[in-house]
C-alpha cells in the first residue's frame, strides 16, 4: 500500500533480460536505505519487490518485471539513464499524505498537452475508454505513482494542475508530450461498482416486519 507521495526521483541504471524476465537495477539512495529483500517499492506508480538489495554502490536495487507487468504497464521500455518516481510502501500510522494507492497500474496514458504557468503547470493526458468512469473532476488519480487531483475530464482526457512541489520533486516535471504515463484509478471507486453491480438496476428489495424471515436466497417474504 502507497499514497502517492513520491520520497525521490531515482534513476535505471541496468536493464537485463533473463529469460522472460527484465531485471532492473534502480539507483535510489533514500528508498535503498533500509531496502530488504522482499520489500514492496513503487517505480513510477507500479508495486515490484526488491529482488536484491544494496547493488554494487549500495544505494541500488534489483526488481523483477514479469511479462504481465511488462504488457500493462510503461517499464516496458526501461532503459539506462530515466528517472522514476521512487516510493516505498506505506508504514502502519503513517500519514496518509496522498490518497490509497495499491500500486496495480490500471492502465498507460499518453501525456497530451502542457501549458506552463508562472510557477504551476496545467497539463492534460488521454484516458483508457475503460477507465473513464472511474475518473471524476476533484477526484483522485494516480500519474506515475504521483498521488494527484483531477482537475477536469470529458471522458477521453483529463488534466492536472501541477504545483512548484509536484514538478521540481517527480519526473511529472520532465515529462513531455507523447510521453506514456502509468494510470491508477481511486480502488474505492473500483469496488463500490463491483458491490453495487448486483443492485444497480434491480428490484427493490420489499420491506420486512420485525420477525419476519428470510428465505434460502436472503429475500423478504415469499420466493
Amino acid at each position: 500500500m502507497f499514497t502517492g507521495i513520491v520520497e525521490e526521483v531515482g534513476e535505471i541504471v541496468d536493464v537485463r533480460q533473463s529469460g522472460e524476465v527484465v531485471v532492473l537495477t534502480v539507483r535510489g539512495p533514500r528508498v535503498s536505505d533500509d531496502a530488504a529483500h522482499g520489500d514492496s517499492i513503487a517505480v513510477n506508480g507500479c508495486c515490484l519487490t526488491v529482488a536484491d538489495p544494496g547493488g554494487a554502490q549500495g544505494d541500488e536495487f534489483r526488481l523483477e518485471l514479469v511479462p504481465e507487468t511488462l504488457k500493462r504497464t510503461s517499464l516496458g521500455g526501461a532503459a539506462p539513464g530515466v528517472k522514476v518516481n521512487l516510493e516505498r510502501a506505506l508504514q502502519a500510522g503513517a500519514r496518509l499524505g496522498g490518497h490509497i494507492v495499491q500500486g496495480h497500474v490500471d492502465g498507460v496514458g499518453t501525456l497530451l498537452e502542457r501549458t506552463p504557468g508562472e510557477r504551476s503547470d496545467e497539463v492534460r493526458f488521454s484516458l483508457p475508454p475503460d477507465l473513464a468512469r472511474y475518473v471524476v473532476e476533484k477526484g483522485s488519480i494516480t500519474v506515475d505513482g504521483v498521488s494527484l487531483t483531477v482537475a477536469g475530464t470529458d471522458g477521453d482526457t483529463f488534466s492536472v494542475a501541477l504545483i512548484p512541489t509536484t514538478l521540481a520533486d517527480t519526473t511529472l516535471g520532465l515529462r513531455a508530450p507523447g510521453d506514456p504515463v502509468n494510470l491508477e484509478v481511486d480502488v474505492v471507486a473500483k469496488y463500490v461498482e463491483r458491490l453495487t453491480a448486483g443492485y444497480v438496476g434491480g428490484p427493490t428489495p420489499a420491506r420486512r416486519e420485525p420477525g419476519q424471515p428470510q428465505d434460502q436466497h436472503g429475500q423478504d417474504g415469499a420466493k
